[in-house]
C-alpha cells in the first residue's frame, strides 16, 4: 500500500474541440501532474468520462498515460460496473503490464443488497490479477456500502483499500477505528481530504490534483506529516476554487482550470455539457486571487 499513499489523481480524458481524444494534451497533463509532486495515478475512472469511450480509445488512453508516465509513478486502472461476471471478462482480458492495482466501483444502478455488495467484490477480488481498491461514491451508485460491507471485505487479502466518497464522516472513522492494519481509507471527496487525513486516511484520490498538483500535494503531505497549521493554509487557499470546480459537474469543472492553464481544451462528451463562459470568468478571477496562475 506504501505506493499508494499521498495524492493519486483521477485523471481526465482530454478531448479536441471535435471531441476526439486528445492525445498530446495527455502527455501535458501526465507531466503537470509529475512536475507537481503528485504520487500516482488512476486511469479511467469516471473522470476520465470511461463511459462514452470506446474500447478501443480506453486502450489507446490506457497506452499514452503510460508512455507519458514511462514508470514514474504507479497507475491504477479504473475496471468497474454493474455486471460481475462481465467485469471478470474485462479483466481476462485486459493487459495488465504497467497497472500496479484496480479501482472498482460498487456496483450502480441494480441496487444489490449489502450481501450483494460483498460477494460482489469477493468475487472480482478472487479473480483478480492485481489487488483491488473499493470505491463507495452513493452519489452516483445509488447505493452506499455500509462500514460492516467494508469491514468484511477489508479482510480478503486481494482487496487493499477502499476509495471512500460518501461524505459520511461517522461511517468512514468507523471503518479507519477497526479496519486491519493492511487495509486503508482513501478520501474520495477533494473538500473531505484534510479531516479524512486527520481522523487517519490515508490520503487521496483527486480531481483538483490534476490541475493545481503543488498545492493540492503539500496539503496532503502536511496532513500525513501531522503539520495541520501548514495544512489548513494550503486547505483554505483551494477552499473557494475547490467549490467552483463542482458547481457545473465533474469534469467539466476541472476541465476549465485545465484550459485556463493552457494545458487542455475543455471538451467534454455528451450526454455531459462543458463548463459556461460564466463559470470560467468566475473560475479564473477564484484561481488569480489564490495565486495558483
Amino acid at each position: 500500500m506504501k505506493k499508494f499513499k499521498g495524492t493519486g489523481v483521477a485523471l481526465v480524458t482530454p478531448f479536441r474541440n471535435d471531441r476526439r481524444v486528445d492525445f498530446g494534451a495527455i502527455e501535458k497533463l501526465v507531466n503537470h501532474c509529475i512536475d507537481g509532486g503528485i504520487d500516482y495515478f488512476v486511469a479511467m475512472g469516471t473522470t476520465g468520462e470511461s463511459a462514452t469511450l470506446t474500447a478501443d480509445e480506453k486502450n489507446a488512453v490506457l497506452e499514452s498515460i503510460k508512455e507519458a508516465n514511462s514508470g514514474r509513478l504507479p497507475i491504477v486502472l479504473g475496471i468497474g460496473g454493474n455486471d460481475t461476471l462481465e467485469i471478470e471478462r474485462q479483466m481476462r482480458n485486459q493487459d495488465f503490464n504497467g497497472i500496479d492495482a484496480i479501482l472498482s466501483v460498487s456496483p450502480y444502478y441494480n441496487k444489490p443488497t449489502q450481501e450483494g455488495i460483498v460477494g460482489h467484490y469477493k468475487y472480482l477480488a478472487d479473480h483478480a490479477p492485481k489487488p483491488i481498491i473499493m470505491y463507495n461514491v452513493p452519489g452516483r451508485t445509488a447505493s452506499n456500502m455500509s462500514a460492516e460491507t467494508t469491514l468484511e471485505l477489508a479482510d480478503h487479502e486481494n482487496i487493499i483499500a477502499i476509495k471512500e466518497a460518501g461524505g459520511d464522516l461517522n461511517q468512514i472513522m468507523e471503518i479507519i477505528k477497526n479496519k486491519p492494519r493492511s487495509f486503508e481509507v482513501i478520501s474520495g471527496d477533494d473538500g473531505l481530504t484534510l479531516p479524512m487525513i486527520a481522523a487517519g486516511g490515508f490520503g487521496v484520490i483527486s480531481v483538483i490534483g490534476q490541475a493545481f498538483p503543488e498545492p493540492f500535494t503539500k496539503m496532503v503531505n502536511a496532513a500525513l506529516k501531522g503539520s495541520f497549521k501548514k495544512a489548513r493554509k494550503e486547505h483554505y487557499q483551494l477552499w473557494d476554487t475547490t467549490g467552483l470546480l463542482y458547481e457545473e459537474g465533474n469534469p467539466a469543472g476541472v476541465k476549465l482550470a485545465l484550459e485556463i492553464q493552457g494545458i487542455m481544451e475543455s471538451q467534454v462528451r455528451m450526454p455531459l455539457v462543458s463548463g459556461s463562459a460564466d463559470l470560467k470568468s468566475r473560475l479564473t478571477t477564484a484561481m488569480k486571487l489564490a495565486k495558483l496562475i
